[in-house]
């Protein structure tokens, strides 16, 4: 097929498509729409709304719903953002199913179960990527109809192991990276760390870490679970570690490009690791917990992997990596990582379910 494809991209609807990013998944849906549209490809993106008008965006109505008063009085209604994005979703998917010839493929991004549970009612052909470890609900939602016709692919290999169970036959398509906005930094700064901050990102482990390394650290990101945040991260802040903010794509990479090393300090079955091949591009070695995909990210040239949650074992790994060649660890993100190989082998995808 040498045609533009017409492509419809689901976002996600709980948080901008836009920057600063609210996390990997926001900014992986950016880039991607970013560099289809590139390519000559027609490309919607059904985001939330404040989501980057330079996309196409088409805003997924999470609007507050103006329920009556019997169903608000009853006890299984839902918290109101929850049913506002079930709507949201429930309104796009009949909508798609409305239009069946207004796309050539639908790439579902989102982690809402209703574009798999719905695929059915679609001439359209539905990829959907996963980028989690399995969740009840759309685990419910692909048991309900084993054969809805909805093609997979995993952000790696580890979750496509993860799903492989109930989807057998998940094409890994790793995440790529821009390279050219993730460029090599001079390096030789204080330790980074950067993400969202939540109890499963361990961003404590990581000042904790710092301090037994007796490294400077600087944190950087969106504070996505304030409870989290007063409790087990603000109180470790002072002296030598500090917060930064949450800080846009471009200063984002200066943080980084200008650390020793990147600390990743999961503590759940990390999908894949975006910023792990955000600090490789910027040349800068990672020291983090070998959980998730993380092993597939980081080699013995580009970073040391330590058990997780040994906090210990990672301020005793932090020099070891500070001193790796930042060459290796840019050569590594050129070589696996780059942007551009994700999206061919996402077009290739696209092109195989529209035929």
């Amino acid at each position: 097929m040498t045609r533009p494809l017409r492509i419809a991209v689901i976002a996600s609807a709980r948080f901008p498509i836009r920057e600063p990013f609210a996390g990997g998944l926001e900014s992986h849906t950016w880039f991607l729409a970013r560099a289809l549209r590139r390519r000559g490809h027609q490309v919607a993106v059904f985001a939330a709304p404040g989501s980057d008008p330079a996309l196409g965006i088409d805003y997924l109505p999470v609007d507050t719903i103006a329920f009556s008063a019997a169903a608000q009085a009853d006890v299984s209604m839902g918290p109101g953002w929850w049913m506002a994005e079930h709507h949201a979703y429930l309104r796009l998917m009949l909508d798609l199913a409305d239009r069946p010839t207004r796309f050539d493929v639908v790439h579902n991004n989102s982690l809402h179960h209703l574009p798999i549970a719905m695929a059915p009612m679609l001439r359209t052909p539905i990829l959907t990527t996963l980028h989690t470890p399995p969740t009840p609900w759309l685990e419910s939602a692909i048991r309900a109809r084993p054969d809805n016709g909805v093609v997979f692919a995993a952000v790696s290999a580890h979750t496509a192991a993860a799903w492989r169970p109930l989807v057998p036959d998940a094409v890994v398509v790793r995440n790529g990276i821009d390279l050219d906005r993730w460029s090599a930094g001079p390096g030789g700064g204080p330790l980074v760390w950067a993400g969202r901050i939540v109890p499963e990102k361990g961003t404590h482990f990581a000042i904790e870490a710092a301090r037994l390394a007796d490294r400077p650290l600087l944190l950087a990101g969106p504070v996505a679970d304030a409870g989290y945040w007063r409790e087990q991260v603000a109180p470790r802040l002072g002296g030598p570690i500090r917060y930064v903010g949450h800080l846009p794509q471009r200063e984002l990479r200066d943080l980084v490009g200008a650390a020793s090393a990147m600390l990743v300090t999961p503590c759940w079955d990390e999908p894949y690791g975006l910023v792990v091949a955000e600090a490789l591009a910027c040349g800068t070695p990672v020291a983090g917990f070998a959980i998730g995909a993380l092993p597939e990210l980081v080699d013995e040239r580009c970073g040391r992997l330590v058990p997780p949650g040994d906090v210990a074992a990672l301020a005793v790994a932090v020099p070891e990596a500070v001193a790796l060649s930042r060459a290796a660890a840019r050569a590594r993100a050129e070589r696996d990582w780059a942007h551009s190989r994700m999206v061919d082998e996402y077009v290739a995808l696209y092109e195989q379910i529209a035929a």
